[in-house]
């Protein structure tokens, strides 16, 4: 059938939706399972963004298109649309625009939604508004239908919460309980690469994927290739990274260099140096104690920046509460001397600005432009404004580029001194065991494998939300069939929006990490490395099964279930907890409205004929 040329416009509108909906998973959904390795301090949001631009195109490349298969065929079935192209053209741009909407408010306002369900609620939406609800797919439909993904709101948390308690309390008893822990974590560790590996490969391998023709395979190929990868990994590491972390944290060696781990068994024999006394190994604790000192000390007013001059969040100023006496000679709370939430927050940003305006790069210069050229008086169409905006533009988007590359995720996540949520995260740390830095730097490089393994799972699960949509607009545009629907989702489509997910992930996605990852529970590496594994199984088990589950919900779940293992209820933030609760299940009746009044709008409007 020719190619619906009539409705150019409506293919390029969703095309733009789907894109927008692949920035925003990657605001929203892959900083959301990169927060765990940033807020652990295994990895920086730098290293983040490069690791996860490559997993989550791998992923999408190798594994993604099953999951997308749900989301075009298992909610509405083509045979609703009765053929006609153009209808199932604007069902699913629909659908796009209602759930990237959503999800871009959301993660705009730091809201921690699932861009899975944000989808899926849309098109069960769109579907009621186009065909009727007794034609959505409201039940399991072979584990494709509304049923059956909804089901995960419940299960994926968890059973996610489930994997990491088990991974964690594993550690825990082998490793951190242990009177001489630091050997025990070097020795142990061949076992969690061999676990990481295994999980890694059974993704690409276990029933295939349909660009590489794996699901031909018979299954003492899969059993002997999924095993031969994890144990020829778990072989690796123990020739390489144990020698090298035992010359390292055991042998106190500071001389050691990344370049010398290709010695392998060759560094048992490298004498340390006579004056090794103690590791060198970064600090993984989530307060530093300089990060801490700053927050609790004057500034020198007369040599600082006039914005960074009082730290009026430190407990030197709320210890007790200023009173005057008032004309009947009675004390009273002279309560316009304490500082506001609002004001805590505003120093904290002021701090925070101010050492980026002292940078020598491009955003240092892009920080002092903006700091030196305010907006004037008046409109931004007077003249003078009209100058000064000109010079504010480029700096703007520097500043949209590199702002996230540089944010203070950490200090973020433990919250303002001298606000409740500052109070509210001390307390939660406070009932956290802190363990020796030499173990957490072994699971650290652990943590690396584990974080690129749940990378490679949400581009193996998630990208099925923009890009099944996508692809059913591309093929009824291009075909002018709605049969087409059920066509192979291209190799181009999955590579392009897995592009778009790094870009959302680079630019913007700080504003969710700062709410998630140690916002929830304490983090350290051997915690974090078992967030990650818990949530990854789970993702790949619903992803093997094509059902679309949120990693958003099984990271969280992860969390959960791994702060528990601490000893107390109190070691994780349940307010927290109660706000993305609400969030999740506030996105499938908002999300599917919009979806739904969008097309019966659209669908219904009054036109000549």
């Amino acid at each position: 059938m020719p190619r619906l040329q009539q409705y150019d416009y409506i293919f390029a509108i969703g095309t733009l939706f789907a894109m927008l909906d692949a920035y925003n998973n990657g605001a929203n959904d892959v900083a959301n399972s990169w927060a765990t390795s940033v807020s652990s301090r295994s990895v920086s949001y730098r290293q983040a963004m490069i690791l996860g631009t490559i997993f989550e195109m791998v992923g999408a490349i190798a594994v993604g298109a099953r999951t997308a298969d749900t989301i075009k065929n298992g909610i509405i079935p083509n045979s609703a649309f009765r053929g006609d192209a153009g209808v199932q053209l604007l069902a699913f741009t629909c659908a796009l625009a209602a759930a990237s909407s959503w999800v871009m408010w959301c993660t705009r306002h730091s809201a921690h939604v699932s861009s899975t369900y944000s989808l899926v609620s849309a098109v069960a939406g769109v579907g009621v508004a186009t065909v009727g609800a007794s034609k959505v797919k409201w039940g399991w439909n072979h584990g494709k239908g509304l049923g059956a993904i909804f089901a995960g709101l419940g299960m994926a948390p968890a059973i996610s919460a489930a994997f990491g308690a088990i991974i964690f309390m594993l550690i825990k008893l082998v490793v951190h309980v242990r009177r001489n822990p630091v050997r025990w974590a070097v020795w142990s560790s061949p076992f969690f690469f061999l676990v990481a590996a295994t999980i890694c490969t059974l993704s690409i391998v276990y029933k295939g994927s349909p660009s590489l023709g794996l699901a031909k395979k018979p299954k003492w190929y899969i059993v002997s290739v999924t095993l031969g990868t994890g144990f020829g990994v778990c072989l690796l590491s123990a020739l390489f990274f144990v020698p090298f972390v035992h010359a390292k944290v055991i042998k106190k060696d500071y001389t050691l260099r990344w370049y010398h781990v290709f010695l392998g068994p060759a560094l048992f024999s490298r004498p340390a140096p006579p004056d090794a006394d103690k590791a060198v190994v970064p600090n993984y604790a989530v307060v530093q104690e300089d990060e801490e000192d700053e927050k609790r000390s004057y500034e020198n007013p007369d040599t600082e920046n006039p914005d960074t001059k009082v730290d009026i969040g430190s407990p030197a100023m709320t210890p007790a509460t200023p009173f005057t006496l008032n004309k009947n000679g009675d004390r009273s709370s002279n309560e316009s001397q304490q500082p506001s939430y609002k004001e805590l927050m505003a120093q904290s940003e002021a701090r925070f600005h101010a050492r980026l305006r002292e940078h020598r790069g491009p955003l240092g210069w892009a920080m002092r432009t903006l700091h030196e050229n305010p907006m004037g008086a008046g409109q931004i169409y007077e003249l003078k404004n009209m100058k000064i905006l000109v010079k504010r533009i480029p700096a703007m988007i520097v500043c949209g580029a590199l702002y996230g590359v540089n944010y203070d995720i950490h200090a973020a996540q433990s919250g303002v001194h001298g606000t409740p949520e500052g109070e509210r995260m001390a307390a939660v740390y406070a009932h956290a065991p802190k363990y020796p830095n030499e173990v957490e730097h072994t699971y650290s490089f652990i943590q690396v494998l584990t974080a690129c393994t749940a990378s490679f799972a949400h581009g193996a699960n998630d990208i099925g939300n923009s890009v099944g949509p996508w692809a059913v607009i591309y093929s009824a545009w291009n075909t002018g069939d709605a049969a087409g629907s059920k066509l192979p989702v291209p190799v181009w489509q999955l590579a392009v929006l897995s592009g778009m997910i790094s870009i959302g992930l680079i630019t913007y996605g700080y504003n969710i990490m700062k709410v998630m990852g140690n916002k929830i529970t304490y983090h350290s590496p051997s915690r974090g490395c078992s967030m990650e594994m818990g949530a990854a199984l789970t993702v790949l088990v619903f992803s093997q099964y094509s059902l679309p589950v949120s990693t958003s919900m099984c990271i969280t779940g992860a969390t959960v279930g791994v702060g528990l293992c601490n000893g107390t209820w109190r070691a994780v933030n349940w307010q927290r907890v109660g706000l993305l609760l609400l969030a999740w299940i506030m996105t499938i009746p908002v999300a599917g409205t919009l979806g739904g009044c969008l097309m019966g709008i659209l669908l219904n409007t009054p036109h000549f004929s």
